[in-house]
């Protein structure tokens, strides 16, 4: 706009013009940017700004624009300031009575009030200039204002002063390429719309190749870099780019971009051990290792910035939310858990009605002709016989050609025969498939109105009902499945259609009309004469009077999308031709054009019923003639000298933008132009601007009559065309504030929100009219308030078909005084309208009840909203005006959810910068946040019939996620006002106040233990020897040739196995190796690098046998040595390992070239290969001097990415294996089958140390061998007949996925698990219930007993506090309220209760092991029902960490704590895991009550928001649940935002799908705000051996920019 920048300035009139001009060159692009700068600059270099004048502002720019017959202001928008003089009087005016508020201010012709030469007379020579302008990008017309317009500019302006940085998401190069490219395909041409503002011979069609090819890589480079900071804010006062230069300048300024040539490689990251960095506790080695690739290090505590883009927005995305927001309506609902939300307080300063109550409004009698027919059809047969040359419909061609007419006799004849053949052709004499009184679809396309006509007279005639619906154009249309279930309803069996739409319907390969989706089975039934018999001469349809029959039903849509059928009974019918033929005042012959739907709607009832009814002419226009050439109803009503159109604002909109100085326009014929959606407030506009430029050419103000209608209520208002052109319309200027609370107020102090509204005129002829409460009892409205219009009249439907629970709330409403006295003892029907009724019984309609949205107790308005995005510069941005609001329930509130297509060539840059401009307008204007803004390529929503926007399918898919939106800006943080109260801890009760003898206060102390070892009489000949050393030498004394181990292979054959006197030899070898090739002293530590195998048990032995301590590693994995060996290289360091033991095979591959690249491979230790090993025995087998030394040391990544080492005393290993040995009941005979990785914790002493303790034979299967064969295990297991195995959930997790649809060969193969008493997984996290439900679910057929599976429990302090054992009783699983589990309370519901979590039992507690859960911070007993740390003491814990410098002050605590009171004297291990103990039901073994335990989650992993404690686990799975697409998700937090990361198994597009619906979920069901979505590719979530996630490692790779995301979303 040129003189928006400008507005403080005075400059002369011909400097605006010439900007004016220049504004336009560059709009249509005959300028370029440069030139513009340059030019406008020389402009006005010599006005300075001065101060603005106070008032006259508005008033001159009006004068000027309209003196100049070139409105400036609407320059670069392309639209004309028609409504400007009118509308700036108006609030001149209303500004000079503010002082006395009244409560209505309506203006009857300001225009004659206005000097004559402000009206502007429109010459040729401006309305060409208008055109030029005009077509360059147009808009929808219907929520054209320019007031509006003005105000939203303003209302921008004032953001402008206050810099709002939001962070711009960022996007895979390939999808921003992709969603601008694919959008250069040329414009589908049925696009044009009911809610669309272009028209095929617009200059929008295709941008030319020059445009196309916009420099791709700069902005791409753009959208990679910087972040829109400045854009958003600098407003829409920098119209098209004449800001680039500052913006740039600007974004330079406020974002750190880096240089980021190429994205990194992340190839490496997938690997099968993605373990990248493991930092050991403590220490601070961890600083120099690499992160993902390398990446710089980065310090990721909370609030400390980090070098990288990504925190870079985050940090403005942080900045952004820490400014204040407006007071919310309701701060908080208290959620306690009973789900009692706080009633709504209502804002003490909103506007109330105070007006007195309505007045019933009543129409003019409606006067009975003597000649008006008794019924439409012996209006029909009277035309069809006296006057049968008369013309009664002509249809035209696309060329606008008249292609037929259709007269009264022929109308009569056809109607007649089909009326026979609908009766006697159709199945047998005796069994006729259609009788009177039965439904039938009209299914015939919109550019034959004359076979439909004939269609629904013959049905009239055959008294069967028509339901007329759209010609369904796939198997699959939008809302075609719900038409299908209306006709099911309705019974319909016979569809009548025309020949060329029987040939154009969709069929199979056989020439059948396969059956829609959803549809009844039909009869296709073709009503063309030359298909039909003849009725016999003998044979006359029977003409009754008009009754209560029904004689057709309209089909409506509904909000949700769900379709009903309004009956209409015969006599409704009939009396509402009348009140239409008094109304409009029709008279015989008259000439009619019709522009809408002949199928429903105002298009049927003047253009179908009452046209016949009163013998007039027809010239119906067809959709597809509009299309090509918008003025074709003009023309014709030129050419037939009509004197009534029907059109909708639309076709106005249309004509005015391809109206082209044709001469011989003269629209003086016409006496009546009805305007069908006049009842869209927005109509007014296209109306006025019609005016405007058509009074010209012979139109009269007073011909344009606004109606309103409904389907309900059929037409509900209509104005009066009247022959006095001296009594303008009526005019309402409203506040839009007071709107959405209801209340009738004159446009507010503000001048910015107000919504103008003409009149639809005055109530129906016959009918009653007011106003109710829109919900609630139907209670009469007050003068100033808006409500529901209800009509009392004959003529409206009765019914909707088959629901009469639905039909008794719409059809029969008996409105009542505020003393309850009832107004009519007639009932009402709701018309589905907002209004009121205003000053003279005019009639104003403000809105519909289907867009009206509820957003924290305000209605707003859909359409209204549209209005106002669509005013935000630049307004072409949205593709042809087609935008869709609609809102969607999210937390108990609704919130406003905004579609609109983009321009095929808007750059990312422009996206966002009219998303945030969009927010910011609809703020300021209407005072409620927009919760999701959504952008998707031109032409891809779902279209209705006649093209415009579809919009519950539209919802449908945003809330399934499948819109594939392009951009996506969601605005949590400002419109989610309702979330619970944040907790506040309480201080905790002292200690004196709470302990008595075993309770905390009031309950049983939380505390449990496993059997005592003391007291159980075994015959354990092992427990002899404190050492295991010394059991080996015995076993290979005893039972020399028993078998401890065997190995099998991926094939499930016998690899290798070992007896015990195998094993002891072996291990004597090694101990020489070490001594004498090694040269090791006792005590020295050895790491022991091998694959899963028998070769890792021998090197153990051989190193308890040398006195050296041993450390297991997980060998390199030779296809991603650069991302697993500097682990193994780190692990060697930290363990201070003075020599290497490995295969050759590894030892080749430490040495190779990759690993030099890797790691410094001269800093390795020695390294010995035991593939060859000395023949001589050891002098003397070493015994340790004593229990306590350390045995060995037990290395391990927490999930939190600590690498962790643990020391293992000879006690404690000794004692561990007695623990397991007893409660697994582990004897030499038995057989247990293990799938581990045999590397740390419980998995590595099940495969090495458990078979030479209890003497059982172990059959060992590598997890790694089950990729290539997943049925390997469960083969092995039911080959050996075992009946007790252990795993990990990886192999679980590939068992269900691998051999999910195998379990029918399994069976054939003889696969039997019937034997299996125990299955544990073995873990060091929450039990995961899905995995282990559906595995038990999937292996039930072959013989796997569901109680068999089941979990254990360990962790760093000690490596198993729990393991289901083979007595016992089952394992429990309970129920929790996960909301008061966020308060670390424990409390029990019901399976299936909402936000109930199950949790099941960790196994049962080991022998020798007491169990207490206490509060960690403050170290005290709690009670049962409390999650606290679970505190361990045993004789198998460990005995301290393993760390470089022995800081282990850090640390101690983990070891040895005491509780703060109670029991102050046992020393406990604290796990670092939360969990509860709860007394169940069942008894042990030994006849106590059992006690369970379970356990929550890491303390570590848990997340402080809102107060409140979260596990991420709970997230991640209401996330994986939010849609199919998503395979894996992680959550981590960063300076107190949620990051959500998900990964996408689908195409890239689906990405910004995810990006709602995981918003969507996590408010629902955790009542948190996420602040950042990122989408990432599969195998993008590290996850460690153990299948637990690495959310630290992602943390630390997301701030460093290492995902390579498919797209980054930062939620408002």
């Amino acid at each position: 706009m040129a003189d928006r920048g400008l507005e403080g300035m005075a400059l002369p009139l011909e400097v605006r013009a010439r900007l004016a001009e220049l504004e336009l060159e560059l709009s249509e692009g005959d300028i370029t940017q440069k030139g513009y700068e340059k030019k406008r600059s020389k402009l006005i270099g010599a006005y300075l700004p001065q101060p603005p004048t106070a008032n006259g502002a508005a008033v001159v720019r009006c004068r000027l624009q309209h003196s100049e017959g070139a409105p400036g202001r609407a320059l670069h928008s392309g639209n004309i300031g028609v409504c400007d003089i009118r509308e700036a009087a108006v609030r001149e005016r209303a500004a000079s009575t503010a002082g006395n508020r009244p409560l209505f201010y309506f203006r009857f012709g300001v225009d004659q009030a206005l000097p004559p030469e402000r009206r502007a007379p429109v010459t040729p020579a401006s309305s060409t200039r208008y055109h030029r302008r005009r077509s360059s990008g147009s808009r929808d017309e219907r929520y054209r204002s320019d007031v509006h317009t003005e105000a939203v500019q303003a209302a921008l302006a004032k953001h402008k002063e206050r810099k709002m940085a939001v962070p711009m998401p960022s996007k895979r190069r390939s999808l921003v390429v992709q969603t601008s490219m694919d959008a250069y395909t040329p414009p589908d041409t049925s696009s044009g719309s009911e809610d669309e503002g272009s028209v095929q011979g617009d200059s929008q069609g295709t941008p030319t190749s020059s445009q196309g090819s916009i420099n791709m890589e700069h902005w791409i480079s753009q959208a990679i870099h910087g972040s829109t900071t400045s854009t958003t804010s600098s407003s829409s006062t920098q119209s098209g780019g004449s800001g680039a230069a500052h913006r740039l300048a600007d974004v330079m300024a406020q974002t750190h971009i880096e240089n980021h040539s190429a994205p990194p490689d992340v190839t490496t990251y997938t690997s099968e051990h993605p373990i990248q960095v493991e930092r050991p506790q403590g220490s601070t080695t961890s600083r120099t290792t690499p992160k993902y690739g390398n990446a710089e290090l980065m310090e990721t505590g909370d609030g400390v910035p980090v070098s990288s883009r990504v925190s870079a927005k985050i940090q403005q995305l942080v900045n952004t939310l820490k400014r204040p927001k407006r007071p919310p309506l309701r701060e908080f609902f208290v959620d306690d858990f009973e789900e009692l939300l706080e009633v709504q307080q209502p804002d003490p300063n909103q506007p109330k009605p105070e007006g007195a109550q309505m007045l019933a409004m009543r129409g003019e009698q409606l006067g009975v002709v003597t000649n008006w027919p008794p019924s439409l059809e012996a209006a029909l047969q009277r035309w069809g016989t006296i006057s049968p040359k008369a013309p009664c419909l002509t249809t035209m061609d696309t060329n606008g050609k008249p292609l037929y007419i259709l007269t009264y006799g022929k109308l009569w004849t056809r109607s007649m025969k089909v009326a026979y053949n609908i009766l006697h052709k159709l199945g047998t004499k005796q069994e006729p498939m259609v009788r009177p009184g039965d439904r039938v679809a009209l299914v015939f396309p919109n550019n034959d109105p004359a076979a439909s006509m004939v269609a629904f007279y013959g049905c009239l005639l055959a008294e069967v009902v028509p339901v007329p619906i759209e010609v369904p154009l796939t198997r699959k249309d939008a809302g075609s499945q719900q038409i299908g279930f209306l006709l099911g309803s309705c019974g319909v069996t016979v569809a009548l259609t025309s020949d060329a739409c029987h040939k154009g319907l969709p069929k199979s390969p056989t020439g059948e009309i396969p059956q829609f989706k959803g549809w009844p089975k039909l009869l296709w039934f073709v009503t063309e004469s030359k298909h039909l018999s003849k009725p016999p001469r003998d044979w006359f349809p029977h003409i009754k009077d008009a009754n209560n029959d029904t004689a057709y039903i309209e089909y409506k849509t509904c909000k949700d999308g769900s379709v009903l059928g309004v009956t209409v009974t015969r006599i409704a019918l009939l009396t509402h031709c009348q009140a239409l033929t008094q109304a409009c005042g029709y008279t015989e012959a008259e000439t009619i054009v019709n522009v809408l739907d002949f199928k429903k709607d105002v298009g049927l009832w003047h253009g179908i019923l009452t046209s016949v009814m009163n013998m007039m002419h027809v010239i119906s226009i067809p959709y597809s003639l509009m299309k090509v050439n918008p003025l074709s109803w003009i023309q014709k009503v030129c050419q037939y000298k009509a004197k009534v159109a029907c059109v909708k604002s639309r076709d106005m909109h249309w004509a005015l933008v391809a109206h082209r100085d044709q001469r011989d326009i003269n629209l003086s014929s016409l006496r009546m132009l009805i305007v069908a959606d006049g009842a869209n407030p927005w109509s007014i506009s296209s109306c006025d601007a019609f005016l405007n430029v058509f009074q010209s050419k012979g139109l009269r103000q007073e011909v344009i009559c606004p109606c309103a209608s409904s389907p309900e209520a059929l037409t509900v208002a209509i104005r009066r065309p009247t022959d006095d052109s001296n009594q303008p319309p009526g005019r309402g200027v409203l506040s839009m504030h007071g709107l959405t609370y209801g209340v009738i107020r004159v446009d507010s102090e503000e001048k910015l929100s107000v919504l103008t509204v003409q009149d639809v005129g005055l109530v129906m002829p016959g009918a009653i009219m007011c106003s109710v409460k829109p919900d609630g009892i139907p209670q009469l409205c007050r003068t100033d308030e808006i409500g529901e219009l209800c009509v009392c009249a004959i003529a409206t439907g009765t019914s909707y078909y088959g629901l009469s629970g639905m039909t008794k709330n719409t059809f029969e409403v008996f409105p009542v005084t505020s003393s309850g006295a009832p107004v009519s003892e007639y009932p009402f029907v709701r018309t589905g309208l907002l209004g009121f009724v205003g000053p003279g019984g005019l009639v104003f309609v403000v809105g519909k009840m289907d867009g009206l949205m509820v957003v924290s107790g305000r209605r707003h308005n859909a359409d209204d909203i549209v209005a106002t995005a669509l005013a935000v510069e630049p307004m072409k941005f949205v593709y042809r005006g087609r935008i869709a609001v609609f809102s969607v329930t999210v937390l108990h509130d609704e919130r406003i959810v905004i579609v609109a297509e983009q321009r095929p060539d808007s750059t990312e840059e422009d996206s966002f910068q009219w998303m945030s401009r969009v927010l910011q307008a609809i703020d300021s204007i209407h005072q409620v946040g927009v919760y999701c803004l959504a952008l998707v390529p031109a032409n891809t929503l779902p279209k209705t019939p006649l093209g415009g926007i579809h919009l519950s399918e539209t919802k449908q898919l945003f809330l399934e996620g499948s819109l594939h939106p392009c951009n996506v800006l969601m605005c949590p943080h400002t419109c989610v006002t309702n979330l619970p109260k944040p907790r506040q801890k309480q201080p905790e009760i002292g200690p004196a106040s709470v302990m008595v003898g075993n309770l905390v206060s009031g309950k049983r102390i939380a505390q449990a233990s496993g059997r005592d070892l003391g007291q159980i009489e075994d015959n354990d000949q092992a427990r002899k020897f404190l050492f295991l050393s010394e059991v080996l030498q015995w076993r290979a004394q005893t039972t020399p040739d028993h078998v401890l181990y065997t190995l099998l292979n991926c094939r499930g054959t016998i690899a290798s196995s070992l007896t015990c006197v195998q094993l002891h030899k072996r291990a004597e070898k090694i101990a020489v190796m070490l001594m004498e090739r090694g040269h090791l002293q006792d005590g020295d530590h050895v790491a022991l690098v091998y694959p899963p195998g028998i070769d890792l048990i021998a090197a153990f032995y051989g190193c308890l046998y040398a006195g050296c301590v041993p450390i297991t590693v997980r060998p390199p994995h030779p296809q991603n040595i650069a991302t697993t060996l500097p682990t193994v290289k780190m692990i060697v360091e930290v363990s201070r390992s003075a020599c290497l033991m490995t295969t050759q095979l590894i030892c080749k591959l430490l040495r190779s070239r990759e690993a030099a690249a890797a790691v410094d491979v001269r800093a390795w230790p020695p390294i010995l290969d035991t593939d060859d090993l000395p023949k001589k025995r050891p002098a003397q087998i070493y015994k340790p001097s004593n229990p306590d030394m350390l045995a060995y040391l037990d290395f391990s990544v927490s999930t939190t990415g600590m690498l962790a080492g643990v020391k293992m005393s000879h006690a404690a290993t000794s004692a561990f294996c007695r623990s397991i040995k007893l409660q697994c009941e582990l004897y030499p005979s038995r057989e247990v089958a293990i799938c581990l990785d045999p590397y740390c914790g419980l998995g590595f002493v099940l495969w090495c140390l458990c078979s030479v303790y209890s003497g059982h034979q172990s059959i060992l299967i590598p997890p790694s061998e089950l990729e290539t064969n997943p049925a390997l295990w469960l083969l092995a297991v039911s080959q050996y007949k075992v009946r007790d195995t252990f795993c990990s959930y990886s192999v679980m997790e590939l068992c269900t996925k691998g051999l999910g649809s195998q379990t029918d060969s399994l069976k054939a193969r003889g696969l039997d698990l019937s034997r299996v008493r125990t299955c544990v997984v073995v873990a060091e996290e929450r039990p995961r219930i899905a995995l282990t439900q559906s595995f038990s679910k999937l292996f039930k057929d072959l013989g796997l007993h569901p109680r068999a599976v089941s979990t254990s429990f360990g962790c760093r302090v000690n490596l198993a506090i729990c393991l289901q054992g083979t007595s016992g009783p089952d394992p429990t699983t309970v129920y929790v309220d996960m909301r008061a589990l966020r308060h670390d309370r424990v409390r029990l519901v019901e399976r299936g209760s909402p936000h109930s979590l199950p949790l099941m039992e960790s196994g049962k507690i080991l022998p020798g092991v007491r169990i207490i859960i206490a509060n960690p911070e403050t170290k005290g007993p709690l009670g049962d029902s409390h999650l606290g740390e679970i505190w361990v003491h045993s004789a198998h814990n460990a005995s301290g960490y393993f760390t470089i410098y022995g800081d282990e002050s850090l640390q101690s605590d983990h070891f040895n704590s005491r509780l703060s009171f109670g029991d102050t004297q046992t020393v406990w291990a604290r796990t670092g895991y939360l969990g509860f103990l709860r007394r169940t039901e069942l008894t042990d073994a030994n006849g106590e009550r059992h006690d369970a335990l379970y356990v929550v989650g890491a303390l570590d992993e848990a997340m402080e928001l809102r107060g409140m404690r979260y596990h991420p686990i709970d997230i991640e799975t209401s996330v994986i649940r939010a849609h199919k697409s998503v395979t894996e998700c992680a959550v981590f937090t960063w300076t107190n935002l949620l990051v959500v990361v998900v990964e996408l198994d689908g195409s890239e597009q689906e990405a910004l799908d995810l990006v709602p619906l995981v918003t969507n979920v996590v408010l629902e069901e955790h009542y948190l705000v996420v602040g950042v979505v990122v989408v990432v590719d599969i195998g993008v979530i590290p996850i460690n051996s153990r299948g637990e996630k690495q959310r630290m490692h992602l943390r630390d790779g997301f701030l460093a920019d290492q995902l390579d995301p498919i797209y980054v979303a930062y939620n408002m």
